[in-house]
């Protein structure tokens, strides 16, 4: 499932969405499930079609098949956009069926505002990551890492690198200049096993990651590589900056950057203040 994919829930029932051709497309199972409480969906969906010819006629137009997560691993599942499915729902005799209408013109709606206004996008990035038990100047940091990485990868995108694997191999160059550890490496130093590595991130690794990727935006756009290899050497460039200064710092502070710290059973918030804490009593000592 991509990233910006999500399981949303009505009603205590779980559905399927997908972000498909600039639209949210819902599966198709999942919201007749919730409609009709039906123990056997498909055979449900089955004589809905032939009990209403006009549905039937029309289905191939109203479903697209969607590759999904289902029990027995990834397949392709029938979805539907907000018309479609609406389509689908006034064929089904159902007490939910209006409120379920609102619900679904919401949450429906809640992409595409975030496309027209892309700061809605990072409000509700803030409240995801505070609900998680982030501070909030974690919270700006990772933000404003995000944006950083934006940037980056629109400079790659702009010199012809358009593969995920070349964006994932990149990165990691800048990661290993950065931390002397690959993604992979640093994840495992971390404990962490499927988790986002910058979700586990201290302020400060946040920061020296940010340093090294805006010194390889920079670095692309004055010295415009024009092949992979250079592209890497750009990398690993931009990742020197950020380890050189990282290195700087932990010599004047006597204290490492690069920490095992991961916020899998203390929140980051609380990490914080256990952390000002032990550091007071330290202090007095």
């Amino acid at each position: 499932m991509k990233k910006e994919d999500k399981i949303i829930v009505f009603s205590g029932k779980k559905i399927r969405r997908i972000w498909h051709n600039n639209d949210w497309y819902f599966s198709v199972v999942d919201v007749v499930g919730v409609l009709t409480d039906s123990k056997n969906i498909s055979d449900y969906i089955k004589k809905l079609k032939q009990r209403n010819e006009t549905l039937a006629k029309g289905w191939g137009q109203i479903v697209t098949p969607l590759k999904s997560q289902t029990k027995g691993g990834v397949q392709l599942m029938n979805f539907a956009n907000k018309q479609g499915i609406f389509r689908i729902i006034q064929s089904i005799p159902s007490k939910k069926a209006e409120p379920f209408k609102l619900w679904l013109a919401k949450v429906g709606s809640d992409r595409i505002d975030e496309i027209e206004n892309p700061e809605l996008a990072q409000e509700r990035m803030k409240e995801i990551y505070e609900k998680k038990g982030y501070s909030k100047s974690w919270i700006d940091k990772r933000i404003r890492g995000i944006a950083v990485r934006q940037d980056l990868t629109d400079e790659w995108k702009k010199r012809g690198v358009k593969e995920q694997n070349d964006f994932a191999i990149l990165t990691a160059e800048i990661s290993n200049a950065t931390f002397g550890m690959y993604p992979a490496e640093y994840k495992k130093f971390k404990r962490l096993q499927k988790e986002n590595l910058r979700d586990h991130m201290t302020d400060l690794e946040l920061i020296f990651s940010m340093l090294g990727e805006a010194s390889t935006a920079e670095i692309e756009r004055v010295q415009n590589p024009e092949n992979f290899d250079e592209h890497k050497i750009a990398s690993v460039k931009g990742g020197n900056i950020a380890k050189n200064a990282r290195i700087e710092l932990e010599e004047e502070t006597r204290e490492n950057i690069i920490s095992e710290e991961n916020y899998l059973e203390i929140d980051e918030k609380e990490f914080r203040k256990k952390k000002k804490k032990a550091q007071k009593i330290a202090s007095k000592l």
